[in-house]
C-alpha cells in the first residue's frame, strides 16, 4: 500500500517541478512577498541564495510552519507565472495530514497574503515586546543557549553567542537571530528564559 504524500512533498515536488531561471525567480519573489503578521519574517537573502530545493523546502517550514508555507509557496508560484505547479500544491495542502483529502481552492498571491494577514494573531510576541528589557537584565545565558542548542542554534551560532564577554552582548548577540525566527522558536526562547531567570519574567509580565 502507498504512503500518502504529505503537505512536504507536495512543496518539494512543486519547487523540484521549477528550472533553475524559474527556481531563481521564486527566491526572488519570496523576498517581496507578504508574510504572516505575529512573529513570521522574511527568510534571509543569503540562506535563500544557497538554497537548493530540498534546503528551500527546509526553510519554508521552519519560517512559515506547515499551516503557512504551502499557501505561500503558491502565491509565490503563481506570482511569477508558475500556476500549475501551484495548484498541484494546494491540492490537499491543509496544513493537517488527517484532512488532505480535501481539495483547497486556488487563491492568487495577494489573496493568499490577504489570507495570512487576517488569520494570524496581530499581537507582538513577548520576546519581541520585551527586546531592550531582556537584554539587559538576562543573567543567567548559558543555560538559555544549551536548552536552545540543537533545536533552534547550530554549532556555528552558539560558539558565536558564547564567546562573547558579558551576558547583554550574549544576549544582544542571540537577538540578532531573532527577526528570522517564527513564532514557534520565540516561544522556545521565552520558555528557556523563564526556566533560567524566572523572576525576570514574572517581573516583566506582572505578576506577583
Amino acid at each position: 500500500m502507498a504512503m500518502a504524500r504529505t503537505v512536504r512533498d507536495r512543496l518539494l515536488e512543486a519547487l523540484d517541478d521549477l528550472t533553475e531561471g524559474e527556481l531563481q525567480r521564486f527566491k526572488a519573489k519570496l523576498r517581496d512577498f507578504p508574510v504572516p503578521e505575529g512573529g513570521y519574517s522574511h527568510i534571509p537573502r543569503g540562506r535563500l541564495e544557497k538554497a537548493d530545493p530540498v534546503a528551500l523546502a527546509d526553510l519554508l517550514f521552519q519560517f512559515y510552519t506547515e499551516a503557512h508555507a504551502p499557501r505561500m509557496a503558491a502565491g509565490v508560484l503563481e506570482a511569477i507565472g508558475c500556476k500549475p505547479q501551484a495548484e498541484r500544491l494546494l491540492l490537499g495542502a491543509t496544513g493537517n495530514d488527517a484532512c488532505s483529502k480535501a481539495p483547497l481552492p486556488f487563491m492568487s498571491a495577494s489573496a493568499v497574503g490577504n489570507r495570512m494577514q487576517a488569520t494570524v494573531p496581530r499581537e507582538q510576541h513577548f520576546i519581541d515586546q520585551h527586546r531592550e528589557a531582556l537584554i539587559q537584565r538576562t543573567a543567567t545565558v548559558e543555560g538559555i543557549l544549551d536548552m536552545l542548542y540543537g533545536t533552534i542554534l547550530d554549532d556555528e551560532q552558539y560558539q558565536a553567542i558564547s564567546a562573547k564577554t558579558t551576558s547583554q552582548e550574549k544576549m544582544r548577540e542571540l537577538y540578532k537571530l531573532v527577526p528570522s525566527w517564527n513564532r514557534d522558536c520565540k516561544d522556545r526562547l521565552y520558555k528557556a528564559i523563564k526556566m533560567k531567570n524566572k523572576f525576570l519574567i514574572d517581573d516583566l509580565e506582572g505578576q506577583p
